[in-house]
């Protein structure tokens, strides 16, 4: 099966010769690129949340496996869906899905299925695909399309990646996807936006989880933010970083409603 782009021309420009140059920009020079674990990365229109992803992939190594988790938007397949075989489509060439890792994850887990229709028409997971083809020529991916889970699920799932990526025995980066805030104030999507960030930063993914539904917060990719947490604190991770913050309105000029979008790197 190959996935056909579902958002080109609309999030991120579809011609791969200018994609490519806006990548460019984005990402900017790469200076002392580092091994980590996982990055937390936006998936709106480049133009609002590009140039925030964009600091954080310049920033990290990108291995030629990489696991993307993002929300579902569409609300279409199942829970937890792996699209565990074929490609996908993109406008800067074809991307292979890594089938040894996906095929595992799924025999490994007793939630994540085989389900290649919760994917196509999915942005949250597609947007991240050219930031990954910049830094990484030779990408597979394994994309994890997730809707609203328990954390005793999410502790589940983000065991069972960790478990995979030790029995596969090669470099692999997650990515989680998730816009912050969705359309309120500029200050009140800053302060709500600092709890969650402070529980990232703290590599507590229960305490994420519980904060962001506690408190109202509209960040769409909790779950594939929680489940990626739980992931790397298996694979032995010490210490998340945000690398950037910034809100809808300091490209618009419209504060009264923003969409919050951070980076991370977890290392």
């Amino acid at each position: 099966m190959i996935r056909q782009p579902a958002v080109a021309d609309q999030f991120y420009d579809g011609n791969p010769t200018r994609l490519h140059y806006e990548l460019g920009k984005l990402i900017g020079p790469i200076k002392e690129a580092r091994s980590a674990k996982a990055i937390v990365a936006p998936h709106a229109g480049y133009m609002y949340s590009g140039a925030v992803a964009g600091i954080a992939y310049a920033q990290v190594e990108v291995p030629e496996t990489v696991i993307i988790l993002g929300p579902s938007h569409t609300g279409v397949g199942s829970q937890a869906a792996v699209m565990a075989k074929g490609a996908w489509s993109m406008p800067m060439g074809t991307v292979p899905i890594s089938e040894d890792l996906a095929a595992l994850m799924v025999e490994l887990s007793d939630y994540l299925e085989d389900d290649a229709l919760a994917h196509t028409y999915e942005h949250s997971l597609e947007v991240q695909i050219p930031f990954l083809q910049y830094r990484q020529p030779n990408l597979s991916i394994v994309p994890v399309c997730l809707k609203d889970l328990s954390f005793s699920v999410c502790k589940d799932i983000g065991s069972t990646i960790a478990e995979a990526v030790k029995q596969a025995g090669k470099p692999v980066l997650l990515v989680a996807s998730t816009d912050m805030t969705h359309y309120e104030s500029q200050e009140q999507a800053q302060s709500k936006d600092r709890l969650a960030i402070d529980k990232i930063l703290a590599l507590d993914p229960q305490g994420l989880l519980e904060t962001v539904r506690g408190h109202n917060i509209s960040m769409c990719g909790v779950i594939p933010t929680t489940v990626t947490l739980v992931a790397s604190l298996a694979l032995g991770a010490g210490s998340a970083k945000l690398i950037r913050y910034a809100t809808s309105g300091d490209v618009t000029g419209d504060y009264v409603q923003v969409v919050g979008y951070a980076s991370f790197i977890i290392e």
